[in-house]
């Protein structure tokens, strides 16, 4: 791969992962919830649904999703499900006032759920295979062994949204001095729970490149 293409897909790497999203929102909200650290497993399994995409949209499995009216609409309604109940359990999520005035969420989620949640998250969002399928061609030269390129490019692309993603989370942490009440956290989960839900149902809008 040729430096100057490289540093061009730095360049729309980190517009990619500054763009506002729903792994951005679960960064947020995860942020908030739990703190910048505990919100690295988010952040982790965000990059691992990240991963799948790129390399699905960069083996070509992701043209045949686009290229299939089925198979595009299955995943473009698992993703948009999936958002709608995430939103919906983010809404409905129970808080209880402590005695000093800190309030926590009575059910916390575990690591592996946090990962898990990420990982689902990024790899159920049509959005995102239909955004790679339509940008990779672009930084891909078909004379240099595709694998090596795809891996070059993944590398950058979990390394932007790393950072971005802890940013967001960061932001969010930084509120947690202002949202102690009860009434407070519970403004905050349908606020994220709110924007998760149109994000799913925005999904249902999302067109393959042929239609």
């Amino acid at each position: 791969m040729e430096l100057n293409v490289w540093l061009a897909y730095c360049v729309a790497a980190w517009v990619i992962a500054l763009s506002p999203g729903s792994g951005a929102v679960l960064s947020m909200s995860h942020g908030l919830s739990y703190g910048v650290r505990s919100t690295t497993a988010t952040i982790v399994g965000l990059q691992i649904g990240l991963a799948v995409t790129l390399l699905v949209a960069g083996a070509g499995i992701g043209a045949l999703l686009m290229a299939s009216s089925v198979a595009f609409t299955v995943v473009k309604v698992l993703g948009a499900l999936y958002l709608l109940w995430l939103g919906w359990c983010q809404w409905r999520a129970p808080v209880q006032e402590q005695a000093a005035g800190a309030v926590v969420a009575e059910a916390t989620l575990s690591v592996r759920q946090r990962m898990l949640r990420g990982a689902l998250t990024n790899m159920t969002n049509p959005k995102g295979i239909v955004f790679m399928v339509a940008v990779l061609p672009q930084f891909i030269d078909p004379a240099r062994p595709l694998w090596l390129q795809l891996l070059i490019l993944l590398a950058t692309t979990v390394v932007a949204d790393v950072v971005v993603m802890h940013g967001y989370a960061w932001l969010a942490s930084r509120l947690q001095g202002l949202l102690r009440s009860a009434r407070a956290r519970r403004s905050q989960n349908r606020v994220f729970g709110g924007v998760l839900m149109a994000m799913g149902a925005s999904l249902f809008l999302v067109k393959r490149a042929s239609q």
